[in-house]
């Protein structure tokens, strides 16, 4: 065992915190996300590493708002959802858990929240709606996200700095302060369908800039995202009301269920671009899908949903 918690005599380190009833384990964890790796050293490539087994394991969905299940904002909850039953989660699940794995194993973490871009309205949402993780490291500030999923989910912690490109494999991301407020972007490669019907239809994005979401480094307390958690999964114009999703990175791009519609991405295929398989999936295959590419399997009936989403606004109406 490693020199992070001497006290501890035992094999295992576990988590014991006073509101919660059982017991997590931080080994239970690691065996969930495949990580084999020493956390003895606390440094950046031990940080990377547990991140990118987390986002490679841990889907990012939203699937139990479409099976009449509530999405408790506790920490046990989210353990024993995403460790024990093996299922994803979205930001306040995956990165409220990914802040206790860190801090176990003694990284110095805060919380922070952000506002998320929504390309739709060329907007940012009006209210906090995304949990983020601050790592300090050597000094150094890093921004630990294994929650934002889809395309634009980073693979690498971001370091604090403003106006430097900081490239990796999905793409180049970049942070940019003004006043105190930093904003996260991502420089979008070109995307490649090498179906023709697939282009035309379902709008493949052309490389360019994209925000993503905006944050300052106000500390939060988890209890701050209480009613964005409620709200998020009540409200009609929610985006997770408004389309089930199911994201999980790979080794070498993505894979995601919006709905009906399953896409495989390979980021930097070839020239730049990025390889986008689409197929529109029958309500038969879907159960087989979410078990073999996302390895989830439901509890409840599931109801896909795939409809536009109103102004975020309205989530305050």
């Amino acid at each position: 065992m490693g020199k992070i918690l001497p006290s501890l005599l035992t094999q295992s380190i576990i988590f014991f915190h006073p509101s919660l009833r059982g017991s997590m384990d931080i080994k239970e964890y690691f065996a969930r996300t495949s990580y084999q790796g020493s956390y003895d050293k606390l440094d950046l490539a031990t940080l990377t590493d547990i991140l990118q087994h987390h986002i490679r394991a841990v889907p990012f969905e939203n699937l139990s708002i479409h099976c009449g299940e509530g999405i408790e904002l506790d920490l046990e909850a989210a353990y024993n959802k995403i460790v024990r039953e093996k299922r994803g989660g979205w930001c306040m699940e995956n990165n409220q858990l990914l802040s206790w794995v860190l801090k176990t194993v003694g990284y110095d973490v805060t919380l922070l929240g952000a506002k998320v871009y929504v390309p739709e309205y060329d907007v940012y949402a009006p209210e906090m709606d995304h949990l983020l993780l601050k790592v300090v490291l050597d000094g150094k500030s890093y921004i630990v996200d294994g929650a934002f999923g889809m395309a634009y989910q980073m693979w690498q912690p971001m370091e604090l700095i403003s106006g430097t490109d900081q490239p990796q494999t999905p793409g180049v991301f970049r942070f940019l302060e003004k006043s105190g407020v930093w904003y996260l972007e991502k420089v979008k490669r070109k995307q490649y369908s090498p179906d023709q019907s697939v282009s035309t239809s379902h709008n493949l994005e052309e490389e360019g800039c994209r925000p993503v979401y905006l944050f300052t480094l106000q500390p939060r307390d988890i209890e701050e995202f209480r009613a964005c958690n409620t709200r998020l999964q009540t409200k009609q114009a929610s985006l997770f009301v408004s389309k089930s999703i199911c994201s999980l990175q790979t080794t070498n791009g993505i894979r995601a269920l919006v709905g009906w519609k399953f896409t495989e991405m390979k980021y930097n295929y070839k020239d730049n671009m990025d390889l986008v398989q689409i197929r529109i999936l029958a309500d038969e295959e879907i159960e087989k899908t979410l078990k073999e590419k996302f390895n989830i399997t439901l509890d409840k009936k599931f109801v896909p949903i795939n409809r536009s989403r109103p102004h975020p606004s309205e989530l305050f109406v």
